[in-house]
């Protein structure tokens, strides 16, 4: 599979999950926004895909630049926002549904100089204030999940939700520039990756930490079929639902693998001598 091919899956599953229901009109082309129902619910959901036209070349491929995090924050917003002035206060809080393929943030002079870290943390603001406010998150992980991107678009969701798929990946950063920051090369540090599950890339690993709430199988991730849509759906429902009847509106369930506990250990003694 190629770097193309792979970097449509957001915009395929944003597409399946929704029906094709058109697309919010008002949201730059790298950004696709739609409102549309998760089972009885209504929801919406966001994909960051690449465009070749992007006026940023660094953020062509699926990256998360200025734009796509600012543009990102501001459909997370508007729904919180919405959703806080309706008159009808038993009206339940929309869902939220990150469809998650992103490359990496966008890497470049302009990005630095225009405060990328500023349009990231936004992002990332925006995914957490709606999740405290009663909305329900879902990240679901359709290929990669890289670095800045990752942080920005989806890693505040109460659930987190991946495909089982060997071109599902999530890291800090891509396997050459890891290597180079490592003084590794590639090869030894795939071999040191698969002794330690924190520095690997499959996906495997990554639900070994204790942060997927699901893993799931599907029969082809690049074109899902019906019953790979039906098997995602229901999933995001269902998480839907333990969101909703959880009244915790942190991540504290994150901690719960065997991977986490000096994490666990950490917090505690943070805890105690914070008293």
């Amino acid at each position: 599979m190629n770097t193309a091919e792979f970097s449509k899956r957001g915009a395929v599953w944003l597409d399946a999950l929704t029906c094709s229901t058109p697309l919010q009109p008002d949201y730059r082309p790298s950004v696709r926004v739609a409102d549309a129902r998760l089972g009885d619910h209504p929801a919406r959901f966001i994909a960051v895909v690449p465009d070749p036209d992007n006026p940023f070349p660094r953020a062509r491929s699926g990256e998360i630049g200025l734009v796509e995090a600012w543009e990102v924050a501001r459909a997370v917003r508007d729904v919180v926002d919405a959703d806080a002035q309706q008159d009808d206060k038993r009206r339940e809080k929309r869902a939220i549904v990150a469809v998650i393929d992103v490359a990496s943030q966008a890497y470049g002079r302009r990005e630095e100089a225009y405060g990328i870290h500023q349009a990231l943390a936004g992002a990332a603001d925006a995914y957490a204030s709606a999740r405290l406010a009663g909305h329900p998150v879902i990240g679901l992980i359709v290929g990669r999940a890289m670095s800045g991107a990752f942080l920005a678009h989806g890693y505040q969701a109460n659930r987190l939700v991946a495909l089982a798929d060997s071109q599902v990946m999530v890291h800090a950063m891509g396997k050459e520039s890891a290597a180079r920051v490592t003084l590794r090369s590639v090869a030894d540090l795939e071999a040191f990756t698969a002794r330690v599950p924190p520095m690997a890339y499959d996906i495997d690993s990554y639900a070994s930490l204790g942060l997927l709430w699901k893993l799931l199988s599907v029969s082809n991730a690049d074109a899902p079929t019906g019953a790979d849509q039906s098997i995602v759906e229901q999933t995001l429902q269902a998480a839907l639902d333990d969101i909703r009847a959880d009244p915790s509106r942190g991540l504290g369930g994150r901690l719960g693998s065997v991977h986490r506990a000096a994490s666990v250990k950490v917090r505690q003694k943070l805890r105690e001598q914070w008293r």
